[in-house]
């Protein structure tokens, strides 16, 4: 089992592969409490580039979402 953040962007914002990956988007989890652990060390920088929302997956089930990340700044 693993766990991972699938994001939605803001209509205007753009993350190329490179962006994606240095902010820790795609990366996997082993536990639950590590990925809400590491979304709460990253949300604001999420939010700078325009992350409007994400869910967390659980392999392909989803877990739970899409949260808002608005108003989290």
């Amino acid at each position: 089992m693993s766990f991972r953040w699938e994001e939605e962007l803001e209509p205007e914002a753009e993350l190329s592969v490179d962006e994606r990956h240095g902010l820790g988007l795609g990366r996997e989890f082993d536990t639950r409490e590590d990925a809400e652990s590491w979304l709460g060390e990253s949300f604001e920088e999420l939010a700078d580039y325009g992350v409007s929302s994400v869910s967390l997956y659980e392999d392909d089930d989803l877990v739970y979402g899409p949260m808002s990340l608005a108003g989290e700044k």
